[in-house]
């Protein structure tokens, strides 16, 4: 429905401005696409929260895994039901985990902050910023930026998940980085059909080069 909703809104600014071409109309066509879906997104997560009893924990696991987010990308589904299923399983997924699961001994929670330190330095050396082809990042020097500000980001959230008193609070940021970490990785792609859009960019040139 929004899909069909967007193709006529991106029709319509076609007529009205007949300068846009094909391309620059899909992505105009992707970003009402993103805008419109967000909006009843939101409203589904929110009432899924709430009825958890995790809306605060859902708010403030969204904030603090944000940046980290951010910087490092990952998988995108293509189907706004997707879309709702995916992002309400790691927000308040992270939320009702952080809620219920103890972590009883400090040292176990120590290794697991280490384990999870070096699993995301790995994915993310591999990785990121994992983009996908509607919105490929193709300019080494932004890939080179949001690749360290993947590694500074999600290192301090793992730092502030150890010095942080409150344990919900810190299973939050774990939890998170772990969630948010594995949403890069080549296994998340493929069980996905997504595909990174810079080696996608990277074949393509290749067999034109070839040609």
């Amino acid at each position: 429905m929004i899909e069909k909703l967007c193709n006529k809104l991106t029709k319509k600014i076609q007529n009205k401005m007949p300068e846009i071409d094909e391309e620059r109309a899909e992505v105009i066509n992707y970003g009402l696409q993103l805008v419109l879906g967000e909006i009843p997104k939101t409203f589904i997560i929110i009432a899924i929260a709430y009825i958890f009893g995790v809306l605060k924990l859902t708010i403030l696991s969204l904030l603090f895994i944000m940046p980290y987010k951010t910087f490092s990308g990952g998988v995108h589904l293509k189907t706004h039901i997707g879309c709702v299923i995916a992002t309400s399983l790691f927000y308040i997924g992270n939320a009702v985990l952080s809620k219920y699961v103890i972590i009883q001994h400090i040292y176990i929670k120590y290794i697991l902050v280490v384990t999870i330190w070096i699993f995301s330095m790995i994915m993310i050396k591999l990785y990121a910023p994992a983009d996908t082809e509607a919105v490929p990042i193709l300019r080494k020097k932004d890939r080179d930026l949001k690749r360290n500000l993947s590694y500074i980001t999600m290192t301090l959230t793992l730092l502030i998940a150890v010095f942080i008193r409150n344990s919900v609070i810190s299973n939050l940021l774990i939890f998170g980085t772990l969630l948010q970490t594995i949403a890069i990785t080549r296994f998340m792609y493929k069980i996905t059909n997504n595909k990174y859009g810079y080696e996608e960019y990277l074949k393509s040139e290749k067999a034109n080069n070839v040609a």
